[in-house]
């Protein structure tokens, strides 16, 4: 089914190139336009397999992807993750890599995937492995951004939980993560999409009595943008993440023990849904993960924020 999965990220990447050219303000930054070149000479060389392009080209195309993205938001809007804070935005790459390692780690009782073709030295499996995860966090929230940048979603009727739902969710959350942990192995293998949202309602709640930014928050003063813009991120950077990893050199398979007869690239077809919620996940845990490092700025994390 590759090549439905091609239709999708085309049609996927077709409506966000639409939506920019009807919402931009300004012309594409620079960056934007070395982003784009980027990753069309990486694709060109992929192809080729011409080394090594070809074993670290899903971290050279989510760069190029994320200067590309950058620079869509900073046209339409006038601001940008690497406008506004370069720093702030290198703070979430490099928080990106431990953030990621949590889910490598639920992986190694689980094995839901693995990898090939990664370098045999230390060093080149330690740069592919450590870049690619760098990328992870930052390219869920620029996607993020630049959706909330066109202005689909509009403030609504607050919803507000009080504080015994919002403790019964912090008790459900942890109970999403600890169950694949202390059930058998043959059955927790099937019970990853716990994980999947886990940390989204454990840590969610908790934000939110901290007064940092979060979707409780978002949802009790009427905003939706960045809980839907988060959605739709998950969504796009999913379809990106298994395109650009079909061909690659170094890649990841997925071996869970569930539709590996239903692949669209890698991915077994109902797997993409599990990007919805990871996207949530990412922002979560990266408002958590800054609000502990003492960075609790609001803008840093807020897709979206004036919606």
């Amino acid at each position: 089914m590759t090549e439905l999965g091609i239709a999708i990220t085309f049609i996927t990447a077709s409506v966000l190139a639409v939506a920019f050219l009807r919402h931009r303000r300004s012309p594409l930054p620079v960056r934007g336009w070395i982003g784009l070149a980027l990753l069309a000479t990486a694709e060109a060389l992929m192809f080729r397999h011409v080394w090594p392009v070809n074993v670290y080209f899903t971290p050279i195309a989510w760069t190029a992807y994320l200067l590309l993205a950058d620079s869509m938001v900073e046209a339409i809007t006038g601001r940008s993750r690497m406008k506004d804070s370069l720093r702030r935005f290198l703070l979430c790459a490099l928080l990106s890599i431990p953030l990621w390692l949590i889910f490598e780690a639920y992986n190694l009782r689980l094995a839901n995937w693995t990898y090939v073709g990664v370098p045999r030295s230390w060093a080149g499996a330690l740069l592919g492995y450590g870049w690619s995860f760098a990328t992870i966090t930052p390219g869920i929230l620029e996607t993020a951004d630049l959706i909330a940048a066109f202005g689909w979603f509009k403030p609504s009727r607050p919803l507000r939980s009080s504080a015994g739902a919002e403790r019964a969710t912090v008790v459900f959350g942890a109970a999403c993560l600890l169950l694949p942990l202390i059930l058998p192995r043959h059955v927790a293998a099937y019970l990853f999409a716990l994980v999947w949202v886990g940390f989204a309602f454990l840590l969610d709640p908790i934000n939110h009595r901290l007064g940092l930014p979060s979707l409780l928050g978002d949802l009790a003063d009427g905003r939706r943008s960045r809980f839907y813009s988060l959605l739709l991120s998950g969504w796009v950077c999913g379809w990106l993440w298994e395109f650009w990893n079909n061909w690659a050199a170094a890649k990841w398979h997925y071996i869970f023990p569930m539709f590996q007869g239903w692949k669209v690239f890698e991915m077994p077809a109902p797997g993409f849904l599990g990007f919805l919620p990871f996207a949530l996940e990412c922002f979560v845990m990266y408002v958590t993960a800054t609000a502990l490092l003492g960075a609790r700025e609001r803008a840093a994390a807020h897709p979206g924020a004036k919606s």
